[in-house]
C-alpha cells in the first residue's frame, strides 16, 4: 500500500472539512485545492495549493474550468504498478494524486427553490467534480476517494494508525459510495431537467415521469421481514422526512412489521387536527379516536377493542404527554409514533424497556409504490380529503349534526381500514371494524361482531359502493342510524330505498377509498 502523499480537496458542503485537512497536513500531505475551499483553508491557517499552481492553467469561464486538466485527471488515473503510466505522468510532468476530497454543488438545493430560473439550474450542475470522483473511483487501488463528511474521521484514523496509508478494502468501500453518489447526482439532475419545458422552465411534476429514477440509501438492516425466513432492510430518500427517517428514542429494534405498522398508524393520525390517538393492529385501525387530550383520546381509542389493541402500535398528531403516557404504559404495545415525547412521558415509559418510542419529523408518500413481477406499480397517496360540496345526501332523512359529525369522522378513518372495509363509530370514536372481507355484507357483520361498545345510534362508513341492499340491512340490524359511502353501484336506487325503508340517512361522497 501506497503512501498518501498529496490530496486534490473541493467541496460544496464544507462542514468538517478544516478539521479534516488539518489532520491530512500533519500527516505531512500536501493539499491542493479550488476556489471558495481553498480560501476556506487559508482561513483556517492551513497551508495549500492552489489548483492553478498544478497545472498551469488558470482557472477559467467563471470557474467552469478549473480541475479539467490532464495534470489532475493523469495524477489520478495513472496505475502506480505500470511501468508505461509512470513512464507517461514522468515525462510530462504529472505528480500523483493520491486522494480525491470532493462533494457535488447542490444541484438539487437549487432546484427545489421557488421560481428557480434555467440558467441558474444550469450552473449547478456540476462537471469538474463527478469527473474527479469518477476518475479516483475508477483507481481506487491507486487512489482514495471521499465524498462523504461522515467519513472524514474513519479515514483518518485509519491514517494515522497505519502510516498515512488506507486498506484496499476501505479504498473499495469508498469508491462504491463514489459511483452511487453521481449516479444519485446524475438521477437528480435527469429528472429534474424533465420538467423543463420548451419555454425553458422548470414545472411542477405533470403526471408520472417517462423514467422512473429511485435513488434511496439503506438506514437499517432489519432482523428479518414479515417472517424469519425472509431478509430485510430500510432505506431513506434523503429528505430527512417521514417514517424512515424516525428517530428511536426507546425500545429494541424495530423489525420489518412494526415499520409497517407504524407507517399506518402515522398516516391515519394526520388525517386530524384534533388529538387523535390511532391503535394499529396488522395495518388495520382496531380502535381510533379523538378526544380534548391525548390521553381522553388514547382511553377512547382502546374502548373500541381493547382485545386486539395489545400489542399494537400507536399512532398520535400530539407531542405525548405525562397523562396519555401513564396511560398507554398500562398496555403492552410495540411501538408509540409520535411528532415528539416530553420528559415526562419518558419517565413514565422508562420501565418498559422493550418498547420503542419513535419521534417521526412531520413529511407524507407522495407516491406509492407496489413491486410487480417485472416492474413497478406507481399511484398517487391517497390524499383526498372531503369538501363540503362533495357530500350529497341521497335519502328522504338527512343527516343530524350530530350524525353528520360522526360519518365524517368515520369517512377519515374507514379510508385506512383493509377493503372491504365497514366502520361503525360515534362522534370522534370508532366502535366496530370490518375489515379485508371478501363480501361487503360480510365486513357489516364482521365490524358489528367486533364491537365492544353499544351500537344502537352509530353510523357507518364504508369505503366504497354497497352492490346490493344487504348490507344496509346489517348496518340498520346492528342499530346504525346512518351512512356515509361512495355510491355508484348500478343498484344505487335500491340501496337508497333499502335505506328508506329502514329509517337511515345515507350520504354519498362520489369518493372510492380501496386499500390493498
Amino acid at each position: 500500500m501506497s503512501k498518501i502523499q498529496r490530496a486534490i480537496l473541493s467541496v460544496t458542503d464544507k462542514s468538517g472539512l478544516v478539521d479534516f485537512a488539518r489532520k491530512l497536513a500533519a500527516f505531512g500531505v500536501e493539499l491542493v485545492s479550488t476556489g471558495g475551499t481553498a480560501k476556506l483553508l487559508r482561513d483556517s491557517g492551513i497551508a495549500v495549493k492552489d489548483i492553478s499552481e498544478l497545472t498551469g492553467f488558470p482557472e477559467m469561464l467563471d470557474g467552469r474550468v478549473k480541475t479539467l486538466h490532464p495534470k489532475v485527471h493523469g495524477g489520478i488515473l495513472h496505475r502506480r504498478e505500470d511501468s508505461g503510466h509512470l513512464a507517461a505522468v514522468a515525462e510530462h510532468g504529472i505528480p500523483a494524486i493520491d486522494m480525491v476530497v470532493v462533494n457535488l454543488y447542490a444541484f438539487e438545493k437549487t432546484a427545489a427553490k421557488p421560481g428557480v430560473h434555467f440558467e441558474e439550474l444550469i450552473e449547478n450542475i456540476d462537471i469538474g467534480g463527478p469527473s474527479m470522483i469518477r476518475s479516483a473511483a475508477k483507481n481506487f487501488q491507486d487512489v482514495a476517494v471521499v465524498t462523504s463528511p461522515s467519513d472524514y474521521s474513519i479515514v483518518a484514523e485509519e491514517m494515522a494508525n497505519s502510516r498515512n496509508t488506507l486498506s484496499r478494502e476501505t479504498k473499495w468501500r469508498l469508491a462504491q459510495k463514489a459511483f452511487a453518489t453521481t449516479a444519485a447526482y446524475d438521477s437528480a439532475i435527469a429528472s429534474t431537467l424533465e420538467r423543463v419545458g420548451t419555454d425553458f422552465a422548470l414545472h411542477a411534476a405533470e403526471g408520472f415521469p417517462k423514467t422512473l429514477r429511485l435513488s434511496f440509501q439503506k438506514v437499517a438492516d432489519l432482523r428479518y421481514g414479515e417472517n424469519p425466513h425472509q431478509k430485510a432492510a430500510m432505506y431513506a430518500d434523503g429528505s430527512g422526512a417521514g417514517v424512515a427517517n424516525a428517530h428511536q428514542i426507546q425500545g429494541k429494534e424495530l423489525s420489518y412489521n412494526n415499520i409497517v405498522d407504524l407507517q399506518a398508524a402515522w398516516d391515519l393520525a394526520q388525517e386530524f387536527d384534533d388529538p387523535v390517538c390511532a391503535i394499529i393492529k396488522h395495518t388495520n385501525p382496531c380502535g381510533t379516536a379523538t378526544g380534548k387530550t391525548l390521553a381522553e383520546a388514547y382511553v377512547r381509542a382502546l374502548e373500541c377493542d381493547p382485545v386486539s389493541a395489545f400489542g399494537g402500535v400507536i399512532g398520535v398528531n400530539r407531542t405525548v404527554d405525562t397523562a396519555a403516557a401513564s396511560e398507554m404504559a398500562k398496555l403492552f404495545l410495540e411501538v408509540i409514533a409520535a411528532p415528539a415525547f416530553d420528559e415526562g412521558a419518558k419517565a413514565a415509559f422508562a420501565s418498559k424497556k422493550n418498547l420503542r418510542l419513535v419521534e417521526v419529523p412531520a413529511g407524507q408518500q407522495n407516491w406509492v409504490l407496489k413491486n410487480i413481477s417485472g416492474g413497478m406499480l406507481v399511484q398517487d397517496s391517497d390524499l383526498h380529503q372531503l369538501a363540503e360540496t362533495d357530500l350529497k345526501v341521497v335519502t328522504k332523512r338527512p343527516p343530524t349534526p350530530e350524525e353528520k359529525r360522526a360519518l365524517l369522522f368515520a369517512w377519515k378513518v374507514c379510508k385506512h381500514v383493509k377493503s372491504n372495509a365497514i366502520l361503525y363509530a360515534r362522534d370522534g370514536q370508532t366502535v366496530g371494524v370490518g375489515a379485508g372481507q371478501m363480501s361487503r355484507v360480510d365486513s357489516c357483520k364482521l365490524g358489528a361482531m367486533k364491537a365492544q361498545l353499544p351500537l344502537k345510534g352509530t353510523v357507518a362508513a364504508s369505503d366504497a359502493f354497497f352492490p346490493f341492499p344487504d348490507g344496509v340491512e346489517e348496518i340498520a340490524k346492528a342499530g346504525a342510524t346512518a351512512i356515509i359511502q361512495p355510491g355508484g353501484s348500478v343498484r344505487d336506487q335500491e340501496v337508497i330505498e333499502a335505506a328508506d325503508r329502514l329509517g337511515l340517512a345515507m350520504i354519498f361522497t362520489g369518493v372510492r377509498h380501496f386499500r390493498h
